[in-house]
This record gives C-alpha cells, sequence and structure tokens, in this order.
C-alpha cells in the first residue's frame, strides 16, 4: 500500500527528491515529448514550494506539486508512473492537497483531463490554449468539496 507524503525542498530527503524529478522528467519529457522549457523550472527550489508524492518499497509512483506563493494556490506537475495508472494515486495526492491547503487552487490542466480534475471539484475558468505544445484549459476549485 503506498504512503503519501508531502514537504517542502527544505524537508525532503535528496534521494526522495531525486525519484520525484526522475519520475516527472519520465512522464513529462521521454512520455509527453515536452521539450520547449525546462522540466527544472526553479520552482521546486522556492520555499513555499511543496511537493506532494506517493511512494511505495522506496519507489515514487505518483507526485504533484502546489506553488503557494500567489494569493491563490497553483497545483502542478501531476504526474504519475505508467506502471501506477489506475491505482487512484493521483486523486488520492488531490485529497490531500485539499486538506492540506483548504483554500481556492488552481490548475492549468491538459485538456483531455477536464472531466477528471471536475470530479475534484475543478472548474473551468477560461477557452482552451497550447502550452509546450499541448492542449491546456485554466480550471479553477473555489471551495472545499464533499463527496
Amino acid at each position: 500500500m503506498p504512503t503519501l507524503h508531502h514537504a517542502t525542498l527544505d524537508r525532503i530527503d535528496p534521494a526522495t527528491l531525486y525519484r520525484i524529478m526522475v519520475l516527472r522528467t519520465d512522464v513529462f519529457v521521454f512520455e509527453q515529448g515536452i521539450v520547449s522549457e525546462p522540466e527544472l523550472d526553479g520552482r521546486d527550489l522556492e520555499p513555499t514550494t511543496t511537493q506532494f508524492w506517493a511512494e511505495e518499497d522506496g519507489e515514487v509512483l505518483a507526485t504533484l506539486r502546489v506553488l503557494a506563493d500567489e494569493p491563490t494556490l497553483h497545483l502542478g506537475r501531476v504526474a504519475t508512473a505508467a506502471h501506477a495508472r489506475g491505482r487512484g494515486l493521483a486523486g488520492q495526492l488531490l485529497e490531500a492537497v485539499f486538506e492540506a491547503f483548504p483554500g481556492p487552487i488552481e490548475i492549468s490542466a491538459q485538456a483531455y483531463l477536464e472531466n477528471w480534475y471536475g470530479r475534484y471539484g475543478f472548474r473551468r475558468t477560461g477557452e482552451n490554449y497550447l502550452e509546450v505544445g499541448i492542449d491546456h484549459l485554466p480550471m479553477r476549485r473555489s471551495a472545499p468539496v464533499r463527496g
């Protein structure tokens, strides 16, 4: 059974941080081919950024980050290892974010995931746009949703 964790950079074991970055690189660079902007964008170094991850037997299976330096939190870099998809890990991480940060949260979501994020209370706030060559849309979760 995976365990969920979250921490700011100064509280993450270097080996765990490395595994988080490898997973993000595997998903965004190798699977999705995003090479027009760097995966390591400097935002992970900010003291207000919190990493969330699901780990099992020393392997990071899913991750996301919360940028908390703005009036509204921004969720991003949501990634799940290919062999761990379908287990609900990303949803569990979202629920952990909602518990840790109960206020409004925004995301630049890949458009094909609109309905999936909608299940967690996110709603479209604007038109689709291209980001790194992939169809995205802005979404926001305004208030806690209890299911």
